[in-house]
């Protein structure tokens, strides 16, 4: 497996950034009724390695279904660069829209697919 590379990305309108450890090699793409809607290839990083760079207040929160993700989008441009949640095992997490990480092309990417909309 590929060593996780930094990654910068961010919204649209550039008022929220962060910087994250991305592995490309190890991205996935849901079918559940909100990721398929919005074409989501997502990379999860431990959340002590996510660093959001600007615009905390320019971030508000949707949550569905189990609530357990805070999809968090720009109030000014409506793009969704993460989300916030916890994993399987309890360990906190970002989930990175890799569609939002500079210098990434998402036709290169391989991900796995996976059946959220049958958990």
């Amino acid at each position: 497996m590929a060593e996780q590379e930094m990654h910068e990305g961010g919204c649209h309108c550039g008022a929220v950034t962060y910087r994250a450890p991305v592995n490309l090699e190890a991205v996935m793409e849901c079918n559940c009724s909100h990721c398929q809607a919005k074409g989501f290839i997502l990379s999860f990083v431990p959340r002590e390695q996510f660093e959001l760079v600007s615009g905390e207040d320019n971030l508000t929160e949707y949550r569905f279904n189990t609530h357990k993700l805070a999809h968090l989008f720009c109030k000014t441009c409506g793009v969704q660069p993460f989300a916030y949640g916890t994993g399987p095992d309890g360990t906190e997490m970002a989930a990175v829209n890799v569609r939002t990480t500079t210098g990434v092309e998402p036709g290169d990417l391989k991900p796995q697919h996976v059946d959220g909309r049958n958990f």
